[in-house]
């Protein structure tokens, strides 16, 4: 197993110029970049704070603008080495994936979705271009 890290915590927003401007002016965050899903409707900032670029906060508009508060909280990621090599072996292990391929994005990252005991919706990342 070739984890390395928590990756990034995703949370859905309404607005991602708003909130970009709340995590870096209230919170002092560095907004790292913001850009478009490849799916063209969700949009994801990127967030971290100055000196620890290692951990981020994902802001994610278009989603869901539905959940409760307390269901903000979208996924927990994980950075791996092999996004490929994860993705077999989560399936070998019999866990339940919510998707059925790895998705590219514009920068380069892949990813996929899996879900825990409890149903939490974690996420295998390997990072594209910083």
């Amino acid at each position: 197993m070739a984890i390395r890290k928590l990756e990034h915590v995703g949370v859905m927003v309404r607005n991602i110029e708003q909130s970009v401007d709340f995590y870096t002016r209230v919170l002092g965050m560095e907004h790292r970049k913001t850009m478009t899903h490849t799916n063209g409707v969700i949009r994801l900032a990127f967030l971290a704070f100055a000196g620890h670029e290692d951990t981020e906060v994902e802001l994610i508009e278009g989603y869901n603008g539905e959940l409760p508060a307390e269901g903000r909280v979208h996924h927990l990621a994980f950075t791996v080495d092999d996004v490929e090599t994860e993705f077999a072996r989560i399936k070998e292990l019999q866990v339940p994936l919510r998707d059925t391929e790895i998705t590219t994005l514009p920068d380069g990252g892949r990813y996929f979705f899996f879900y825990g005991p409890d149903g939490e919706l974690m996420e295998m990342f390997q990072p594209g271009a910083r």
